[in-house]
């Protein structure tokens, strides 16, 4: 917080400080004490003392005087805003979102939920970099196009379920969808990461030739490959008949298959089996992606005097008011 005239809030300090004595020197020179009683006699006292009550209204006067000053001092919120100089890199990530990903294999939590707080974990380090969000089923969608709105990004992350989209896995179409999307993309630094735990079983689209667009577009392609094989525990609720399933899953895949997809968009292939190897998969992404980020900022400044001047016009208005129409019907 800062003031654009600091010296009225000096003055007024000083002169509420300054007050009690003018006060009292005024009422010295100009006023006589003269006690109500018989002469001689014992001076008369009201029944009941209000003295702290008045000066309590005294206080409330005071202060909202002092917050006057305040307000004529131009109070300022001031907040300072990093602005992007630079722009960031332009990711799309393509997200299975098939049941399978349910298999709890990434340290007690499912491939899926281990895939979103990647996802999430990414952004938040990449404050300038343009992500987007295409989920995979037996459809595939573009969720979030590139944006530097981590709010949208993860609202929709958050509220995304498994199989929303079918029980299916159209690898090419969401790889289709993420091509089209960053082919009119301009930045220094363009990359498609595809999230997988199986093969394209659905989709009029081959993963491969989606993804052979890539190199003429200049966007770095990843196939991350997540879960282990064999026998896993699942538990998973469909979302449009509610029915929960649970019990253990028979996960297999051929990388071979991912590995192409890699390889036909001049990418880069990882499996990545355990939690661990997930978290090293994404940090190898993270450096290989980086961009040059140039940064500064601003400082906004919001005006707040009304705030003090509707505080004070209260505090002395109900002084005054409860001076006037309450004490006085007691003193």
């Amino acid at each position: 917080m800062a003031f654009e005239r600091p010296f009225l809030v000096i003055a007024g300090i000083l002169t509420i400080i300054a007050l009690p004595f003018l006060s009292r020197l005024i009422k010295d020179a100009l006023v006589v004490d003269a006690p109500l009683g018989p002469p001689g006699g014992t001076p008369f006292k009201p029944p009941h003392s209000f003295s702290l009550f008045i000066k309590a209204l005294g206080v409330a006067e005071r202060i909202g005087a002092l917050l006057l000053f305040v307000a004529a001092a131009g109070p300022l919120f001031l907040s300072s805003q990093t602005v992007w100089l630079s722009r960031g890199a332009d990711i799309i990530f393509v997200l299975d979102i098939s049941p399978s990903m349910a298999c709890l294999d990434m340290n007690n939590k499912n491939r899926f939920d281990a895939s979103r707080a990647m996802v999430r974990d990414f952004a938040e380090r990449r404050p300038s970099d343009n992500i987007g969000l295409v989920a995979v089923g037996k459809d595939a969608s573009l969720l979030v196009p590139p944006t530097v709105d981590r709010e949208a990004l993860f609202s929709r992350l958050d509220a995304l379920r498994l199989g929303e989209l079918g029980d299916g896995t159209a690898l090419g179409l969401g790889l289709a969808i993420a091509g089209l999307h960053i082919s009119g993309s301009n930045a220094a630094k363009k990359a498609v990461a595809l999230i997988t735990d199986g093969e394209n079983n659905a989709g009029s689209i081959n993963p491969a030739t989606a993804a052979s667009i890539f190199p003429d577009l200049g966007v770095d392609l990843w196939v991350i490959a997540v879960g282990s094989s064999g026998e896993i525990p699942i538990d998973y609720i469909d979302p449009f008949t509610k029915t929960r399933r649970t019990g253990l899953f028979e996960s297999r895949f051929d990388p071979e298959k991912l590995k192409q997809i890699a390889s036909r968009g001049n990418g880069t292939y990882i499996g990545a089996p355990s939690a661990d190897t997930f978290t090293e998969a994404f940090a190898l992404f993270d450096q290989r992606e980086l961009s040059v980020q140039r940064s500064g900022s601003i400082t906004k400044t919001k005006p707040v005097h009304s705030v003090f001047v509707i505080t004070a016009v209260f505090l002395i208005a109900a002084a005054r008011l409860v001076r006037r129409y309450i004490a006085g019907i007691f003193l």
